[in-house]
């Protein structure tokens, strides 16, 4: 049977068995090497007050939140693009 992709749609290789996360979206539970992970800052204060508290000396913490998505949700909100069938295999 033809390979579709070269990693078969995970980043596990030959690691056997990996965990599972729950989509931030949908709730499914994915593996963790086959979920979309998305890292971003959130910002606690307001931009304005921010550079004026930073010009003061002052240090903002900006807590990072890491989300997980499921492939059908990462395609949806355009995590995620599909490619063209001879694209599939290069990196």
């Amino acid at each position: 049977m033809s390979k579709k992709r070269k990693s078969r749609g995970r980043a596990k290789g030959g690691k056997g068995h990996s965990d599972y996360v729950h989509c931030s979206r949908c709730g499914s539970l994915v593996p963790r090497d086959k979920a979309k992970k998305l890292t971003s800052r959130v910002s606690l204060v307001e931009p304005t007050l921010a550079k004026e508290l930073r010009s003061a000396g002052a240090y903002i913490a900006s807590p990072i939140t890491i989300k997980y998505y499921c492939i059908s949700c990462a395609v949806h909100y355009g995590l995620v693009n599909v490619r063209a069938k001879s694209e599939r295999r290069l990196r």
